[in-house]
């Protein structure tokens, strides 16, 4: 009798179970895939891993649910929210937006020695490409570095505007600080010309989707890092120009130059990078771990600028090592005892590309005294 009561139609599968289950199934694949890739590191590198994951789904959640209508600019690569290779000597804010949208931007630069507006037009990812932009040269500052930008829309009778290109998605603000850890900081919002409709509680379509990318984002994360790192793991120790990254590609920063390289150290040896600074607006140096988080900058000299490295004429020393080995005319990036990590140079607008430094590997011992 049991039988006659079976049947009826099958129960529909749920878009946003199937999405929530693939999200949760993206997890426990990353997490996987971290244990595997970490298994033969230290411990400290091993939890760094799981660290990096964490800090990559917390970065992206807070970008999960947008409102292109009313957007919001959003602190960016937060010393808690890292995401493929932060720089602490920016700051900066992201908001998604309309093509056909029209927004009124506010700021303060504080103590930023360069501020630049970047419109991206992206295809979805990492694929974008940098499309309008304003920076400090054409940006009106009142005196206290306040500074105000209609974005979209027609041109405004009077202040500054910018044009929203077609297939425009993005905007990015960055503020470029010559020293992040005295600087008084700005701030900057975004809200539209007009108010827009109240829209829907939630569309699940859109949600059910949103939730789609993030498993797909989220899966994909150690493999990015596992890519992202082979070249410097194939050929430690040596400097090449970072020509991928060039004009705004990936949501980077337009006319920066890019020099990049990897360290591979035992505990008691160094890196020495020397070279010649080339005239530009900005430039820093800044170290990496393996899973493409900035070390430890809040408590570590792993970061410098053209302000704060001690810069002898036009050359620049550092040294990478584990432990201040006191070097002369040379400037400490601390390794934090990691074996292998990433060093990146940027430059500003160059007035040409930077040469790459002379680099060598030595034993700590074999270094100069400080005098």
């Amino acid at each position: 009798m049991a039988d006659d009561f079976a049947g009826g139609p099958e129960p529909q599968p749920r878009a946003e179970v199937n999405a929530w289950n693939g999200f949760v199934e993206a997890l426990r694949s990353a997490g996987e895939q971290v244990a595997a890739d970490t298994a033969d590191l230290s411990k400290t590198e091993q939890a760094d891993g799981f660290r990096a994951l964490l800090r990559s789904v917390t970065n992206q959640l807070g970008r999960l649910e947008v409102d292109r209508d009313r957007p919001e600019l959003v602190a960016f690569n937060q010393w808690r929210q890292k995401f493929l290779m932060d720089n602490p000597d920016f700051q900066y804010w992201v908001a998604d937006i309309r093509a056909d949208g029209h927004y009124r931007i506010r700021g303060n630069r504080g103590d930023a020695a360069y501020v630049s507006i970047t419109v991206y037009a992206s295809a979805g990812g990492t694929d974008a490409q940098a499309t309008a932009r304003i920076d400090s040269d054409t940006l009106t500052f009142d005196e206290s570095g306040g500074y105000q930008l209609v974005l979209g829309g027609d041109a405004p009778a009077d202040g500054d505007w910018l044009a929203l290109p077609d297939r425009a998605t993005v905007v990015w603000v960055r503020h470029f600080h010559n020293d992040a850890r005295t600087d008084h900081i700005g701030w900057c919002a975004i809200d539209p010309v007009v108010r827009p409709e109240v829209p829907p509680p939630i569309d699940p379509a859109r949600f059910t989707k949103q939730l789609s990318k993030l498993a797909t984002a989220t899966n994909y994360l150690p493999h990015i890092w596992n890519a992202a790192k082979a070249a410097d793991q194939a050929q430690p120790n040596q400097f090449r120009h970072w020509e991928e990254m060039s004009g705004g590609a990936v949501f980077t920063e337009p006319g920066i130059h890019y020099l990049r390289g990897g360290w591979e150290l035992a505990p008691d040896e160094a890196l020495l990078i020397e070279g010649e600074l080339v005239d530009c607006r900005f430039w820093n140096i800044l170290a990496y771990s393996r899973f493409l988080n900035s070390l430890d900058h809040r408590y570590r000299n792993v970061s410098y600028t053209g302000a704060t490295a001690s810069v002898v004429g036009s050359h620049y020393r550092f040294v990478v090592a584990g432990t201040d080995p006191g070097v002369a005319d040379a400037d400490w990036i601390d390794t934090e005892q990691r074996p292998f990590g990433i060093i990146v140079m940027r430059f500003l607008q160059p007035e040409r590309p930077p040469e790459l430094p002379v680099v060598r590997r030595v034993a700590i011992a074999d270094l100069p005294e400080q005098s």
